[in-house]
Formats: structure tokens, sequence, C-alpha cells
């Protein structure tokens, strides 16, 4: 094959080689028809192994042969944070700890507090240095502890793998991230607490649409709903509301517009009835989280003008300011949206401004270093303000 083929067109030629249709080749490797479309006209450009991976196997050819190059797996794999090895040990450890110091529960929720409030701020490396300990002491502490002090540990121990599950998962590590959402899960299910397991079982939705598992997130989110239907708790509210988000995402993934739509409707029904945004459960659920996803499942639909159309109505104001990583997913977005119209200096502009709010939630973001690929490809005539020095900071090289 030529060279001098983009990844988009190699897909197409291998994809008319085994006789399939587009609808076919997406639904193999977990994505819409419009995205595939995109991908193959050149509109869309895409160097994740978790896309790749299983895009190689379902046309049978060799990754390299499809990429059209040596396959480089470490700058593929994005950056990793700085403690992974440390919290993959942590969360292999199950031995009894020689030290009998006494745990203080109250010491203990606390940094779980702070490592998720980190998480939410998108500081991941610095949420990442405080797991590890925190892994192994909640364990430690639902070990040693008995009766209402056990239950508050397990309930620490639910907390300490929430906020491990949405971290990891953010960063790409989706192994972990399916870990421990699972031990999360375990924890609520010890302490017959259904808002808890519900909490895991959110976690987990998130890991299966990081990891391109739509159908799956789809059918557990619908799955789960149930549970916390017909409650005026806000707290339940909250989670109702954030199941039916990642519900919405997973259907338009799946390129039904219909059912995605319908979704983000009930969800903005429950947060117009809880009254304002809130953060029960660390979902960040409310009405300016509905428009967020609402842009996001936009985006997965390959609609950019409708992207455009509901960024400009998300105030990201009214999120409280530690919410960071939730406030720059608005112009990741609407960076995507510009990109597809071909309008680079827009897309780095609205990147910039979602690296001013939150640098590791750009650095980490698959879809933003994606973008700046892009358009460090089309730039190569003419500069793009901003473009070098993002890349640079970004990781991401021509």
């Amino acid at each position: 094959m030529e060279e001098n083929r983009h990844i988009g067109e190699r897909i197409a030629v291998y994809r008319n080689k085994r006789g399939l249709s587009q609808a076919v080749l997406a639904g193999m490797v977990g994505r819409s028809v419009s995205w595939l479309s995109q991908l193959e006209r050149g509109e869309r450009s895409v160097d994740k192994l978790s896309v790749l991976l299983p895009m190689a196997k379902a046309l049978r050819v060799d990754l390299a042969e499809l990429v059209g190059e040596p396959v480089d797996f470490t700058r593929m794999a994005g950056p990793s944070l700085n403690a992974i090895d440390r919290i993959r040990a942590a969360m292999s450890y199950y031995l009894p700890d020689d030290d009998d110091h006494p745990l203080d529960l109250d010491v203990l929720h606390s940094i779980a507090v702070e490592i998720m409030t980190l998480y939410q701020a998108a500081q991941y490396d610095k949420a990442a240095s405080l797991l590890p300990r925190t892994i192994r002491e909640a364990d430690q502490a639902v070990a040693r502890s008995e009766d209402e002090d056990q239950r508050r540990a397990i309930a620490i121990q639910a907390l300490t793998n929430q906020v491990a599950s949405a971290l990891f998962n953010r960063t790409g590590q989706t192994d972990l991230g399916w870990v421990a959402a699972d031990r999360s899960i375990n924890a609520g299910r010890q302490l017959d607490d259904t808002e808890l397991v519900t909490a895991g079982i959110y976690r987990l939705g998130q890991v299966m649409l990081r990891a391109g598992r739509n159908e799956e997130a789809l059918m557990l989110a619908d799955s789960t709903l149930s549970t916390v239907d017909g409650t005026d708790r806000p707290s339940a509210m909250s989670l109702h509301g954030a199941l039916l988000l990642t519900a919405a995402i997973a259907a338009a993934r799946l390129d039904n517009r219909k059912e995605a739509t319908r979704l983000i409707a009930q969800a903005q029904d429950i947060a117009e009835r809880l009254g304002g945004d809130r953060n029960d459960h660390w979902t960040a659920f409310g009405p300016t989280n509905v428009r967020i996803h609402a842009t996001s499942a936009a985006v997965s639909l390959g609609d950019p003008a409708e992207v455009i159309i509901q960024g400009e109505t998300v105030d990201v104001g009214s999120l409280p300011d530690e919410l960071k990583g939730r406030r720059s997913q608005v112009y990741i977005d609407m960076a995507w949206a510009h990109s597809q119209q071909q309008n680079d200096t827009a897309a780095v502009l609205s990147l910039l401004e979602a690296e001013r709010l939150a640098p590791e939630a750009v650095r980490f973001n698959p879809q933003a270093r994606d973008l700046i690929q892009t358009a460090i490809h089309r730039s190569r005539k003419s500069a793009v303000p901003g473009l070098d020095g993002l890349a640079s900071r970004v990781g991401v090289v021509a």
C-alpha cells in the first residue's frame, strides 16, 4: 500500500478488501458509523492503542501495516501517572501489616476526600501520590477493626477505590480502573448500602466508556437505574442522573441519536428537580453537567455544529471552582468541533483555555492529544498561534 496514505484511507482499503460495510466495522470496534466515516475521510485522526489494536484485529492486518510505519508503543500509550507502579502494588497487596499502630479513621477519611478533591481539580499526579498508602491503610483498617468501626472503615475503603477508579480511568489505566471499581462495589455490598454500590457501578460504567465497551456501559447503566429510581433523596437522584448521562454517552457512541437525546432529557428533568449543581457521591451532577454531557454526546455523534450550539449554552462558571476537570471538558469538546470545521486556530484557542483551567486534564485527555496531532499535521504550511508550545507541554510531537 502507498506509504503516504493517511490512516483513514488505509482503514477504508482494508475494510473494502474484507468486504465489510462501515456499519459492520464500526460495530466491531465499538464506534459509531459517523466516527468511522470521518476517520476514513481524513477529518479525524486516531493514535490510541485502545482503538487501533481492535481495528487491526477486525481488519486482520498487522498493526504496523495499518498505521503505515513502525509502531512506537510508548508514544501511542500517552502519559502515565508517576505513581502508577506503587498504586498497582498497593492494590495487589493483601497480607496483614506487621505494624499494629492504631489507624485514625477520621484522618483516613479526610485523606480519601482530599484525593477525590484533587482528582476533580485535575491534579492527577498529586492525587496519585497519596493513593498507595491510603489504599493499604484502608484495607488494613477493615482487617483490624470491628463492629461500627469496621463499617466506617469499609465505607472509607469504598470511597478510596471510587477515587482510584476515577483517577485510573481519566489517565487511561482502564485495567486498574476496572479493579478499583469492582473493589468499591464489593465494599458497598458488604455494607448493604445501595447508594454506595450504585456509586461504584457508576465508576465501572465510566471505565467501560473509556475502554470502548459502549454496549456494555449502556446495559450496565440501564440495569442499575431501577435501584435509585423513585426516591427524592438528592444523593440518590444525583446517582440516577449520573447513570442516565453515562448511558447517553454510550448511546451516542453507538450512533443512537434518539436514545441519547431521550436519556439526556431524563437527566435534565432530574437536574431541574434537584434545583442546582451538586456533587453528591462526587458525580458533579446538576443542570450544568447535563449540558456538558449534551455537548460531549454531540461529539460522539459527529455533529460539530450541534457541539458549538450546546457548548455555547454551558456556563462553566456556575460549577464550583474545584471541578476544573469538568469545566475544561467543554473547551476540549469545542476544540473538536472547530477542528472538524478545519478551523485549527479556534481549536487551539479552545484547547489553550482548557489547559488554563486544568493542564493535566488536557495532557491526559486522548481527544485533546488527538486534536493537537491533527492541528500539527494540517499546519505544516501555516503557523497556528500557540500550537507549538501547547504540543510541547502536552508531550505531543509531529
